[in-house]
Protein backbone atom coordinates (compact mmCIF):
# COMPACT_ATOMS: atom_id res chain seq x y z
CA UNK A 1 0.00 0.00 0.00
CA UNK A 2 0.94 3.43 -0.64
CA UNK A 3 0.75 4.65 3.10
CA UNK A 4 -2.01 3.80 5.79
CA UNK A 5 -2.70 5.24 9.36
CA UNK A 6 0.06 2.71 11.06
CA UNK A 7 2.74 5.30 9.32
CA UNK A 8 1.39 8.11 11.07
CA UNK A 9 3.94 10.40 11.44
CA UNK A 10 4.36 11.54 15.40
CA UNK A 11 1.89 11.15 18.45
CA UNK A 12 -1.30 13.00 18.74
CA UNK A 13 -1.45 16.05 19.88
CA UNK A 14 -4.36 16.61 22.38
CA UNK A 15 -6.48 19.12 20.52
CA UNK A 16 -7.88 17.97 17.18
CA UNK A 17 -7.68 19.58 13.81
CA UNK A 18 -10.49 20.75 11.87
CA UNK A 19 -11.72 18.65 8.81
CA UNK A 20 -12.93 19.50 5.96
CA UNK A 21 -13.73 17.98 2.03
CA UNK A 22 -12.18 18.65 -0.80
CA UNK A 23 -14.70 16.78 -3.71
CA UNK A 24 -13.33 16.59 -7.30
CA UNK A 25 -16.74 15.48 -8.65
CA UNK A 26 -15.29 11.56 -9.76
CA UNK A 27 -17.07 9.81 -12.20
CA UNK A 28 -16.92 6.17 -12.02
CA UNK A 29 -16.62 3.50 -14.59
CA UNK A 30 -19.90 2.63 -15.85
CA UNK A 31 -21.55 5.95 -14.40
CA UNK A 32 -22.19 8.95 -15.91
CA UNK A 33 -21.37 12.97 -14.99
CA UNK A 34 -24.80 13.35 -13.98
CA UNK A 35 -24.85 10.57 -11.80
CA UNK A 36 -21.18 12.15 -10.45
CA UNK A 37 -23.37 15.29 -9.93
CA UNK A 38 -25.93 13.66 -7.98
CA UNK A 39 -23.05 12.15 -5.77
CA UNK A 40 -21.39 15.19 -5.14
CA UNK A 41 -24.95 16.98 -4.15
CA UNK A 42 -25.36 13.72 -1.83
CA UNK A 43 -21.77 14.42 -0.45
CA UNK A 44 -22.52 18.15 0.71
CA UNK A 45 -25.77 17.09 2.83
CA UNK A 46 -23.36 14.23 4.17
CA UNK A 47 -20.25 16.97 5.06
CA UNK A 48 -23.33 19.20 6.78
CA UNK A 49 -24.67 16.69 8.38
CA UNK A 50 -21.05 15.26 10.07
CA UNK A 51 -19.91 18.50 10.82
CA UNK A 52 -17.30 18.86 8.78
CA UNK A 53 -16.15 22.69 8.62
CA UNK A 54 -16.08 23.44 4.52
CA UNK A 55 -16.39 21.32 1.57
CA UNK A 56 -14.19 22.94 -1.21
CA UNK A 57 -13.97 21.85 -5.27
CA UNK A 58 -11.13 21.90 -7.38
CA UNK A 59 -10.85 23.09 -10.65
CA UNK A 60 -9.89 20.98 -13.55
CA UNK A 61 -10.10 20.37 -16.93
CA UNK A 62 -10.06 17.55 -20.26
CA UNK A 63 -10.68 14.36 -18.05
CA UNK A 64 -13.40 12.36 -18.16
CA UNK A 65 -12.33 11.15 -14.36
CA UNK A 66 -13.74 14.37 -12.71
CA UNK A 67 -16.91 16.51 -13.12
CA UNK A 68 -15.29 19.74 -11.75
CA UNK A 69 -14.30 22.28 -14.20
CA UNK A 70 -17.20 24.13 -13.14
CA UNK A 71 -16.13 25.51 -10.03
CA UNK A 72 -18.43 28.21 -9.15
CA UNK A 73 -21.29 25.95 -10.32
CA UNK A 74 -20.62 23.24 -8.33
CA UNK A 75 -20.49 25.59 -5.15
CA UNK A 76 -23.82 27.23 -6.14
CA UNK A 77 -25.57 23.57 -5.71
CA UNK A 78 -23.65 22.71 -2.93
CA UNK A 79 -24.75 26.18 -1.63
CA UNK A 80 -28.34 25.16 -2.09
CA UNK A 81 -28.50 21.56 -0.95
CA UNK A 82 -27.11 23.09 2.73
CA UNK A 83 -27.57 25.76 4.86
CA UNK A 84 -24.78 26.06 7.39
CA UNK A 85 -21.75 24.29 5.12
CA UNK A 86 -18.93 26.23 4.23
CA UNK A 87 -18.65 25.88 0.72
CA UNK A 88 -15.38 27.14 -1.75
CA UNK A 89 -12.93 26.39 -4.25
CA UNK A 90 -9.49 24.53 -3.46
CA UNK A 91 -9.49 26.19 -5.86
CA UNK A 92 -10.10 28.52 -8.51
CA UNK A 93 -6.94 28.22 -11.11
CA UNK A 94 -6.61 32.24 -11.47
CA UNK A 95 -4.37 32.04 -14.78
CA UNK A 96 -7.18 29.91 -16.24
CA UNK A 97 -9.75 33.04 -15.38
CA UNK A 98 -9.67 36.99 -15.75
CA UNK A 99 -9.96 38.56 -12.13
CA UNK A 100 -13.41 40.40 -12.67
CA UNK A 101 -15.11 37.53 -13.85
CA UNK A 102 -13.80 35.59 -10.62
CA UNK A 103 -14.79 38.71 -9.01
CA UNK A 104 -18.39 38.82 -10.19
CA UNK A 105 -18.86 35.03 -10.22
CA UNK A 106 -17.87 34.76 -6.21
CA UNK A 107 -19.80 38.00 -5.34
CA UNK A 108 -23.19 36.63 -6.81
CA UNK A 109 -22.27 33.70 -4.34
CA UNK A 110 -21.88 36.03 -1.56
CA UNK A 111 -25.08 37.85 -2.36
CA UNK A 112 -27.02 34.29 -2.77
CA UNK A 113 -26.09 32.64 -0.15
CA UNK A 114 -24.01 34.68 2.64
CA UNK A 115 -20.75 34.42 4.55
CA UNK A 116 -20.69 30.67 3.62
CA UNK A 117 -18.59 30.82 0.16
CA UNK A 118 -13.91 30.77 0.29
CA UNK A 119 -12.37 31.67 -2.66
CA UNK A 120 -9.10 29.10 -2.84
CA UNK A 121 -6.88 30.40 -5.37
CA UNK A 122 -3.95 28.41 -7.45
CA UNK A 123 -1.29 29.39 -9.87
CA UNK A 124 -1.39 26.17 -11.54
CA UNK A 125 -3.74 25.59 -14.71
CA UNK A 126 -5.21 21.88 -13.53
CA UNK A 127 -4.82 20.86 -16.71
CA UNK A 128 -2.64 19.78 -19.47
CA UNK A 129 -0.90 22.96 -21.56
CA UNK A 130 -2.48 22.66 -24.57
CA UNK A 131 -5.81 22.76 -22.47
CA UNK A 132 -4.79 25.24 -20.96
CA UNK A 133 -3.72 27.83 -23.71
CA UNK A 134 -7.40 27.19 -25.09
CA UNK A 135 -8.85 28.34 -21.99
CA UNK A 136 -6.97 31.45 -21.66
CA UNK A 137 -7.58 31.72 -25.52
CA UNK A 138 -3.83 32.47 -26.00
CA UNK A 139 -0.58 32.97 -23.90
CA UNK A 140 -1.18 34.84 -20.27
CA UNK A 141 1.42 35.48 -17.99
CA UNK A 142 1.07 33.65 -14.75
CA UNK A 143 4.01 34.37 -12.69
CA UNK A 144 3.82 34.72 -9.50
CA UNK A 145 4.43 38.53 -9.30
CA UNK A 146 1.37 38.75 -11.65
CA UNK A 147 -0.59 35.89 -9.62
CA UNK A 148 0.02 37.82 -6.29
CA UNK A 149 -0.96 41.35 -7.97
CA UNK A 150 -4.20 39.61 -9.31
CA UNK A 151 -5.00 38.39 -6.02
CA UNK A 152 -4.60 42.08 -4.69
CA UNK A 153 -6.99 43.40 -7.26
CA UNK A 154 -9.59 40.40 -5.95
CA UNK A 155 -9.19 41.49 -2.31
CA UNK A 156 -10.13 45.14 -3.64
CA UNK A 157 -12.59 44.12 -5.63
CA UNK A 158 -14.11 41.96 -2.32
CA UNK A 159 -14.04 45.33 -0.83
CA UNK A 160 -15.34 48.83 -0.93
CA UNK A 161 -13.56 49.26 -4.37
CA UNK A 162 -12.63 52.69 -3.19
CA UNK A 163 -10.38 54.27 -6.14
CA UNK A 164 -6.98 55.52 -5.33
CA UNK A 165 -3.62 55.40 -7.21
CA UNK A 166 -2.74 51.91 -6.56
CA UNK A 167 -6.24 50.13 -7.18
CA UNK A 168 -6.71 52.27 -10.42
CA UNK A 169 -3.75 50.87 -11.90
CA UNK A 170 -4.73 47.52 -10.85
CA UNK A 171 -8.37 47.62 -12.06
CA UNK A 172 -8.00 50.25 -14.86
CA UNK A 173 -10.84 52.28 -12.94
CA UNK A 174 -13.34 49.10 -13.73
CA UNK A 175 -15.21 48.13 -10.65
CA UNK A 176 -17.24 44.89 -10.41
CA UNK A 177 -20.53 45.78 -8.39
CA UNK A 178 -21.71 42.21 -7.27
CA UNK A 179 -18.81 41.87 -5.34
CA UNK A 180 -18.43 44.92 -3.80
CA UNK A 181 -18.26 44.79 0.01
CA UNK A 182 -18.95 40.99 -0.09
CA UNK A 183 -15.51 40.41 1.87
CA UNK A 184 -15.31 37.15 0.05
CA UNK A 185 -12.85 35.21 1.99
CA UNK A 186 -9.36 34.77 -0.18
CA UNK A 187 -6.77 31.76 0.60
CA UNK A 188 -3.85 30.68 -1.37
CA UNK A 189 -3.48 27.37 -2.53
CA UNK A 190 0.28 25.94 -3.33
CA UNK A 191 2.78 22.98 -3.01
CA UNK A 192 5.92 24.78 -2.77
CA UNK A 193 7.45 27.57 -0.65
CA UNK A 194 6.71 29.74 -3.60
CA UNK A 195 2.91 29.90 -3.24
CA UNK A 196 3.64 30.07 0.88
CA UNK A 197 5.35 32.44 0.91
CA UNK A 198 2.83 34.73 -1.42
CA UNK A 199 -0.07 33.74 0.87
CA UNK A 200 1.97 34.88 3.91
CA UNK A 201 2.93 38.73 2.39
CA UNK A 202 -0.62 38.94 1.80
CA UNK A 203 -1.66 38.13 5.30
CA UNK A 204 -3.64 35.28 3.93
CA UNK A 205 -4.68 32.02 4.85
CA UNK A 206 -2.90 29.18 2.61
CA UNK A 207 -3.74 25.27 1.86
CA UNK A 208 -1.30 23.14 1.43
CA UNK A 209 -1.60 20.76 -1.25
CA UNK A 210 -0.02 18.19 0.52
CA UNK A 211 -2.93 14.79 -0.31
CA UNK A 212 -0.64 14.79 -4.03
CA UNK A 213 2.53 16.90 -3.90
CA UNK A 214 3.58 16.58 -0.05
CA UNK A 215 7.46 17.05 -0.91
CA UNK A 216 7.87 20.30 0.39
CA UNK A 217 5.30 20.63 3.01
CA UNK A 218 7.48 21.12 6.16
CA UNK A 219 9.41 24.09 3.93
CA UNK A 220 6.24 25.63 2.91
CA UNK A 221 4.53 25.97 5.86
CA UNK A 222 7.82 27.49 7.81
CA UNK A 223 8.33 29.64 5.05
CA UNK A 224 4.88 30.39 5.65
CA UNK A 225 4.97 31.29 9.07
CA UNK A 226 7.92 33.32 8.81
CA UNK A 227 6.88 35.89 5.98
CA UNK A 228 3.32 36.05 7.04
CA UNK A 229 2.48 39.81 7.18
CA UNK A 230 -0.72 40.36 9.51
CA UNK A 231 -0.65 44.17 8.39
CA UNK A 232 -0.67 43.44 4.67
CA UNK A 233 -3.43 45.56 3.06
CA UNK A 234 -4.84 42.10 1.69
CA UNK A 235 -4.63 40.64 5.17
CA UNK A 236 -7.61 38.67 6.58
CA UNK A 237 -6.64 36.92 9.34
CA UNK A 238 -4.31 37.93 12.34
CA UNK A 239 -2.16 35.18 13.01
CA UNK A 240 -0.89 32.20 10.30
CA UNK A 241 -3.60 29.62 9.71
CA UNK A 242 -3.01 26.39 7.54
CA UNK A 243 -4.90 24.15 5.79
CA UNK A 244 -3.28 20.55 4.36
CA UNK A 245 -4.63 18.03 2.07
CA UNK A 246 -4.93 14.36 2.76
CA UNK A 247 -6.07 11.12 1.62
CA UNK A 248 -9.06 9.47 2.77
CA UNK A 249 -10.33 5.30 2.69
CA UNK A 250 -11.63 4.33 6.16
CA UNK A 251 -14.01 0.88 6.29
CA UNK A 252 -14.72 -1.17 8.96
CA UNK A 253 -11.70 -3.45 8.72
CA UNK A 254 -8.19 -2.07 7.51
CA UNK A 255 -8.05 -4.72 4.98
CA UNK A 256 -11.33 -3.52 2.78
CA UNK A 257 -10.06 0.23 3.28
CA UNK A 258 -6.52 -0.78 1.64
CA UNK A 259 -8.86 -2.78 -1.14
CA UNK A 260 -11.02 0.35 -1.95
CA UNK A 261 -7.75 2.67 -1.77
CA UNK A 262 -7.06 0.97 -5.11
CA UNK A 263 -9.06 3.00 -7.08
CA UNK A 264 -7.44 6.18 -5.89
CA UNK A 265 -3.96 4.37 -6.34
CA UNK A 266 -5.22 3.67 -9.97
CA UNK A 267 -6.50 6.89 -10.86
CA UNK A 268 -3.40 8.37 -9.53
CA UNK A 269 -0.64 6.03 -11.93
CA UNK A 270 -3.21 6.68 -14.56
CA UNK A 271 -2.53 10.75 -14.66
CA UNK A 272 0.98 9.82 -14.99
CA UNK A 273 0.47 7.48 -18.13
CA UNK A 274 -1.85 10.07 -19.43
CA UNK A 275 -4.82 7.72 -19.56
CA UNK A 276 -7.96 10.18 -18.69
CA UNK A 277 -10.73 7.49 -18.10
CA UNK A 278 -13.15 7.16 -15.51
CA UNK A 279 -12.29 5.76 -11.95
CA UNK A 280 -12.01 1.98 -12.21
CA UNK A 281 -13.02 -0.27 -9.73
CA UNK A 282 -10.93 -1.40 -6.59
CA UNK A 283 -8.76 -4.72 -7.45
CA UNK A 284 -6.92 -7.02 -5.24
CA UNK A 285 -3.63 -6.22 -6.64
CA UNK A 286 -2.09 -3.56 -8.19
CA UNK A 287 -0.92 -3.90 -11.69
CA UNK A 288 2.10 -1.57 -11.65
CA UNK A 289 5.46 -0.84 -12.39
CA UNK A 290 8.29 -0.71 -9.48
CA UNK A 291 8.84 3.07 -10.45
CA UNK A 292 5.02 3.36 -10.69
CA UNK A 293 4.67 1.77 -7.33
CA UNK A 294 7.54 4.29 -5.44
CA UNK A 295 6.56 6.93 -7.21
CA UNK A 296 2.70 6.52 -6.16
CA UNK A 297 3.84 5.59 -2.94
CA UNK A 298 5.71 8.65 -2.45
CA UNK A 299 3.24 11.30 -3.42
CA UNK A 300 0.42 9.66 -1.41
CA UNK A 301 1.97 9.48 1.43
CA UNK A 302 0.04 11.44 3.27
CA UNK A 303 -3.17 8.91 3.24
CA UNK A 304 -5.17 7.78 6.23
CA UNK A 305 -6.48 4.79 5.30
CA UNK A 306 -8.03 1.73 7.43
CA UNK A 307 -10.53 1.64 10.49
CA UNK A 308 -11.94 5.08 11.38
CA UNK A 309 -9.62 4.26 14.68
CA UNK A 310 -6.77 4.07 12.29
CA UNK A 311 -7.55 7.10 10.22
CA UNK A 312 -8.27 9.00 13.33
CA UNK A 313 -4.98 8.38 14.92
CA UNK A 314 -2.93 8.95 11.60
CA UNK A 315 -4.60 12.46 11.05
CA UNK A 316 -4.04 13.35 14.48
CA UNK A 317 -0.70 12.59 14.33
CA UNK A 318 -0.43 14.53 10.42
CA UNK A 319 -1.38 17.48 11.99
CA UNK A 320 0.60 17.89 15.33
CA UNK A 321 4.15 17.10 13.37
CA UNK A 322 3.27 19.88 10.80
CA UNK A 323 1.80 22.00 12.71
CA UNK A 324 -1.91 22.03 10.60
CA UNK A 325 -5.24 23.49 11.92
CA UNK A 326 -7.25 22.13 9.67
CA UNK A 327 -7.18 19.13 7.35
CA UNK A 328 -9.04 18.77 4.03
CA UNK A 329 -9.47 15.40 2.98
CA UNK A 330 -9.87 13.60 -0.78
CA UNK A 331 -10.87 10.33 -1.19
CA UNK A 332 -12.12 8.26 -4.51
CA UNK A 333 -14.70 4.96 -4.56
CA UNK A 334 -15.56 3.14 -7.69
CA UNK A 335 -19.29 2.98 -5.30
CA UNK A 336 -20.17 6.70 -4.29
CA UNK A 337 -21.83 4.42 -1.22
CA UNK A 338 -18.26 3.36 0.06
CA UNK A 339 -16.77 7.25 -0.37
CA UNK A 340 -19.81 8.53 1.54
CA UNK A 341 -19.12 5.96 3.93
CA UNK A 342 -15.81 6.80 4.75
CA UNK A 343 -16.53 9.89 5.38
CA UNK A 344 -19.24 9.49 7.76
CA UNK A 345 -17.44 6.63 9.62
CA UNK A 346 -14.57 9.28 10.45
CA UNK A 347 -16.77 11.88 11.28
CA UNK A 348 -18.22 9.81 14.13
CA UNK A 349 -14.83 8.62 15.21
CA UNK A 350 -14.04 12.33 15.39
CA UNK A 351 -16.94 13.73 17.05
CA UNK A 352 -16.25 10.69 19.73
CA UNK A 353 -13.01 12.79 21.12
CA UNK A 354 -13.51 15.08 23.97
CA UNK A 355 -10.99 17.50 22.37
CA UNK A 356 -12.55 17.28 18.64
CA UNK A 357 -12.89 20.32 16.44
CA UNK A 358 -15.62 19.81 13.39
CA UNK A 359 -16.79 23.48 13.46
Amino acid sequence: MTSSAASSPSAPSAALPALSILDLVPVVQGGTVASALEDATRLARLAEDSGYRRLWYAEHHNTDALASSSTALLIANAAAATSTLRVGSGGIMLPNHAPLAVAEAFGTLANLYGDRIDLGLGRAPGTDPRTAALLRRGAREDGEAVFASNIRLLAWFFGDQEDDAESVQLSGGVHAAVARGTGVPLWVLGSSTAGAAIAGQLGLPFAAASHFAPFQLSEAIWTYRQMFNPSAPTAQIAEPYVMAGANLMVAPTREEAEFLFTTHQQMFVAIRRGTRGPLLPPVREMDWAPHEEQMATSALRFSAVGTPAEAAEFLRGFAASYGVDEVILTGYAHDPAARERSYRLLAEEWAASPSHLLS
